[in-house]
């Protein structure tokens, strides 16, 4: 019997990982300070659905640090349900406009907090992050 072997992407180095580990921290505090609730997703393990900024550390060695937007579980919920029934995306119910809309609204408002807050950041691939925002570093 032959082993598996799979292609899994290097991890980031401990001393990188530290790196981001403060970034994310600095991340919520900005995101605190600006009146958005923000959590570290990834240290909490995604228990807690609370509306708010979910910030988390992609470990991946391109990973990083990455910021997106949770809606209430209701508004949610029933979007994602609909969505999974199958939707025209040409013309999709209001519900699900509505939910599309807060996460590329708050990408936005995210992008421009963190920015003025002294933060490198950007749109991520949309295909891999969703509506997410990549944060690269602090602005020298």
């Amino acid at each position: 019997m032959r082993d598996n072997e799979f292609d899994l992407p290097p991890k980031a180095t401990p001393e990188v990982l530290a790196d981001w580990n403060d970034l994310a921290e600095r991340v919520c505090c900005e995101l605190a300070r600006a009146g958005l609730p923000a959590r570290r997703v990834d240290l909490d393990g995604g228990a807690l659905e609370r509306p708010g900024a979910d910030v988390h550390v992609d470990r991946i060695l391109e990973g990083g640090v990455y910021v997106d937007w949770r809606t209430n579980a209701e508004l949610r919920t029933t979007a994602l349900e609909l969505f999974e029934q199958g939707i025209n995306y040409a013309d999709p119910p209001p519900v699900v406009r509505h939910h599309r809309d807060i996460h590329k609204i708050m990408q936005g408002a995210l992008l421009g907090i963190l920015a003025s807050a002294g933060f490198q950041v950007e749109k991520p691939d949309p295909h891999a992050h969703g509506s997410a925002v990549y944060v690269k570093g602090l602005r020298p």
